[in-house]
């Protein structure tokens, strides 16, 4: 889950997890449980108003003839709860609405909101999500060196930057859908000035820049740690432009929340994509069901699968599969597993969308990256006759890899141990003889 909701999760999965032991629901326990919801949500720094609406809502179907008669009642109400935080949240996900061939992205936001590096992230994930080409144009002729931060970025992800220097933006922005015409460009980004949404005299130019180029999007970057303020400014740009979604970016900050609970609600725009780490790859899509269910403890398995997907070589994993299952996998294979796995980030963040993490304790788990470097390290230390087959590492040879690898010999043997038993183990349940504890 993103930093920014662990706090009101854990507060609502404690209040919810209390009203899943009551054999019955009454108006008094209903009232009891909407008064802590009611100030988790407050405390989250969500709207006063948006939370008076939500926790009615709630209240009004809780207390109907369905969850009076429910065999369990406490699933029920979770379930309400789920349903009516979807709902704040936007209902179902917004999808970018790109017609235009190419199709036209127009990014604006206040000066200091990360919209350049959002951009640069926007261009990587619609490359990689969709397998498109993005073209990233320059048109914040302000700000010093912000056209060489866009050709820095543009270098680090091998994308191009179109840009014609302090030129006039609106022209800039019209000779860059033309060259991307030109040269088989799908998408073309256009990264603004970042500006006060009362300074009318940039308003205005980037009224200018849609009158000519007429975006198919046009997508308000804004930062999460800005808290209610951020309402009064995506009301200010939408009055001056038709905004058609917010980009809420340091979702992974140390900030309460509540305006992402917020902002569709009072301002109609819908959240389309989070930034979730600093990295160029942190951008997802916004998918209000999803982020309901992590703010609950209900796990995220489909984007889970999701980054799996999208992170791991799938010939590998089913040729390592069947190794596994012949009973053949070795350090060779283990080595490959470890580096895909390397792939999906911190484990830590992938553990915390399992269903159920919170309550096994698993959301405080910290695995040190150093760790699986040390490994790694171990095992490429190995000859690959080594890797091939481990039980020829004998004292001499693991006093070598030691050596090599700059660790230890019972580090060394530690490995060695805890693969054996792996493979054992997985011996095991291909054979289908190992009883699962459940």
């Amino acid at each position: 889950m993103q930093k920014m909701f662990e706090s009101l999760g854990d507060r609502l999965q404690n209040a919810l997890h209390k009203i899943k032991g009551y054999g019955k629901i009454t108006e008094d326990n209903i009232s009891d449980m909407m008064r802590e919801i009611r100030l988790a949500l407050l405390e989250a720094d969500v709207n006063y108003q948006v939370v008076k609406e939500f926790t009615n809502n709630v209240k009004q179907k809780a207390l109907g003839e369905e969850v009076a008669s429910s065999l369990n009642p406490g699933d029920l109400f979770v379930k309400i709860v789920k349903d009516e935080l979807t709902e704040l949240l936007g209902g179902e996900s917004a999808e970018l609405n790109v017609k235009g061939n190419p199709a036209t992205l127009m990014l604006v936001g206040l000066q200091g909101s990360g919209k350049t590096t959002t951009i640069a992230k926007l261009a990587n994930f619609l490359r990689k999500k969709h397998n498109k080409k993005p073209l990233l144009v320059a048109c914040d002729v302000y700000r010093p060196a912000a056209i060489d931060q866009l050709k820095q970025l543009g270098k680090q992800l091998n994308i191009e930057v179109y840009e014609e220097g302090k030129k006039d933006p609106v022209e800039i922005a019209n000779n860059a859908i033309k060259y991307a015409k030109d040269n088989g460009y799908d998408y073309v980004l256009i990264d603004t000035a970042g500006r006060l949404h009362i300074d009318e005299e940039l308003m205005d130019e980037l009224d200018n820049i849609k009158s000519e180029i007429n975006p198919d999007e046009i997508l308000l970057v804004i930062d999460a740690m800005m808290g209610q303020d951020a309402i009064n400014v995506i009301t200010g740009f939408n009055d001056k432009l038709p905004l058609t979604g917010v980009i809420l970016t340091k979702l992974d900050g140390d900030t309460r929340g509540g305006v992402a609970l917020s902002v569709r609600h009072l301002t109609n725009v819908p959240i389309k994509f989070i930034g979730v780490s600093e990295k160029l790859d942190g951008l997802d899509s916004f998918d209000p069901e999803r982020m309901a269910g992590r703010i609950l403890g209900m796990g995220d398995i489909i984007s889970l699968v999701e980054k799996a997907t999208e992170a791991i070589d799938e010939k590998e994993a089913e040729k390592a599969a069947k190794r596994m299952q012949q009973g053949k996998f070795d350090l060779e294979d283990f080595l490959a597993t470890l580096k895909q796995m390397k792939k999906l980030g911190p484990l830590e963040n992938l553990i915390k969308m399992l269903p159920g993490a919170k309550k096994m304790g698993l959301t405080d788990v910290k695995i040190d990256p150093k760790q699986m470097a040390h490994i790694e390290a171990i095992v490429l230390s190995m000859t690959p006759k080594e890797r091939r087959n481990p039980d020829i590492i004998k004292a001499s040879r693991k006093t070598r890899i030691a050596a090599g690898s700059g660790r230890s010999v019972q580090e060394v043997n530690r490995l060695l141990q805890q693969f054996d038993q792996m493979k054992r183990m997985m011996k095991q349940v291909t054979n289908g003889n190992m009883k699962l504890p459940f």
